[in-house]
């Protein structure tokens, strides 16, 4: 018994002789916590390709104001390649993606989204077109 209790406090000393002074100290100054904030967001981020992929694969909801007071909610599925839009009164719309040469084109029976980062123009069946923000 007494050589096993021997042998466990020997192991003990060991294991904590093996950590070293400070190794299993966190230090929670200024500059040491700024630097795990800054290390945790670096292994956040994501590169270019990852963020295209990941955009060209989901779903994406995004929501407009436009300049005539209508307010258009719009799901763009990229795998589908088609955009769902929704105006203040519940009407959908499903059309189809076309090839623009710089930003994003849909259109379907007569209505039709064009647009370019946040801006966009919405043409309704039968309505002027007009210019939306979005804004989500």
């Amino acid at each position: 018994m007494r050589a096993m209790v021997s042998c466990l406090s020997m192991v003990a000393v060991l294991g904590l002789s093996a950590c070293g002074p400070g190794e299993s100290e966190v230090s929670n100054d200024g500059e040491a916590v700024r630097q795990r904030a800054v290390d945790a967001q670096t292994a956040k981020r994501r590169t270019g390709a990852e963020l295209q992929d990941r955009a060209l694969n989901r779903i994406i909801r995004t929501v407009y104001l436009c300049e005539n007071g209508e307010r258009l909610s719009v799901d763009f599925d990229n795998p589908r390649e088609m955009a769902t839009v929704r105006n203040s009164m519940g009407e959908a719309v499903d059309m189809r993606r076309e090839r623009a040469s710089d930003g994003l084109w849909y259109r379907a029976n007569g209505h039709e989204l064009r647009g370019e980062g946040i801006l966009a123009t919405w043409t309704a069946d039968g309505r002027e077109p007009t210019e939306c923000r979005a804004i989500d």
